[in-house]
């Protein structure tokens, strides 16, 4: 019976190592260009890929706005990122995605103090259910309205600093995507419908770069959606209870360190010559193919038109 046991365990951990070392191609360092005089806002910069794009945007010299939720942390991961890489430059800003008035005033406060925008950072996201202040479903507000709105605020100061770029943290989770525009911002009903609606606010992000990438033609504002891999984050703190038993040993041995998932966002936001693929969806691999609805220009256009009408633009 032990023998079995060692065995089994013996086989279990080769099967780790080599998925977590042997699949997962060897981090590619990367030359980033040096970034001294411009201006990065990073939703959701507090923790996981937002504080490791904070990190690296910050080591490049740039000036990096933590827009994110949490005072506390939004604080402590500002005062962290200066101590590590000896740029002052790095300050926290009050953001709740959850609130349309809380994504105004962080505007409105922004283009008062802030002279410049060159590279946003869409990234806060939540898988959670739930419904916002503002009636909305809370995955689908949080993931898009409120950075469609975020966006919609500040393109005039991006248009003004350009070239500037706008860079969407979607997720391979677009493929299960079904939107609807006449029930935009709804939550679905239905046993599964967290997941539904996380997918559906993927899919969003994805259509939102492409939309927006045919709106800002010629103004020298791109913008790109990426999928960052799968990476353990504090992004799954909302799953159910029974779930997280399953889920956390799979993150911990399948998916990303942040610092990894961080790097296709970080390529989207500094590497030279991307212009011409504006719109596009990345993954580490480079630019991919979304699904099919991720594709869709008819399904694009009714989702800004939708998103324009629920947030009051």
């Amino acid at each position: 019976g032990m023998g079995w046991a060692l065995l089994a365990v013996g086989l279990l951990l080769a099967v780790y190592t080599l998925l977590r070392y042997g699949l997962s191609s060897a981090p590619r360092p990367r030359a980033r260009p040096e970034l001294r005089g411009r201006t990065a806002i990073v939703t959701g910069g507090s923790s996981g890929i937002g504080a490791a794009t904070a990190l690296e945007l910050a080591r490049c010299g740039a000036r990096v706005i933590l827009a994110t939720r949490s005072a506390r942390r939004g604080e402590a991961a500002a005062s962290r990122i200066r101590r590590e890489t000896g740029n002052n430059e790095v300050r926290f800003m009050h953001l709740d995605l959850a609130s349309l008035r809380s994504v105004r005033a962080f505007a409105s406060a922004f283009l008062r103090q802030e002279p410049q925008l060159h590279l946003l950072i869409n990234n806060a996201g939540v898988s959670a259910g739930g419904t916002t202040e503002d009636g909305f479903s809370l995955p689908f507000q949080v993931n898009h309205l409120g950075h469609f709105l975020l966006t919609q605020l500040l393109l005039e100061r991006l248009r003004s600093c350009a070239p500037s770029r706008v860079v969407i943290v979607a997720s391979s989770a677009h493929c299960a995507g079904r939107l609807r525009p006449e029930s935009l911002g709804q939550p679905p009903s239905g046993l599964f419908s967290t997941f539904w609606d996380y997918c559906d606010s993927k899919l969003a992000n994805v259509l939102h770069a492409r939309e927006l990438a045919t709106r800002e033609q010629g103004t020298q504002v791109t913008c790109y959606a990426v999928h960052p891999g799968f990476v353990n984050t504090s992004l799954f703190r909302h799953a159910p209870l029974w779930l997280k038993p399953l889920l956390l040993p799979l993150a911990w041995l399948l998916f990303l360190e942040a610092a990894e998932g961080a790097r296709v966002v970080l390529d989207c936001a500094t590497q030279d010559g991307l212009e011409p693929l504006s719109g596009r969806y990345f993954t580490d691999c480079g630019p991919r193919l979304p699904w099919p609805a991720g594709r869709d220009d008819r399904l694009a256009r009714a989702l800004w038109e939708g998103s324009e009408r629920l947030v009051g633009l």
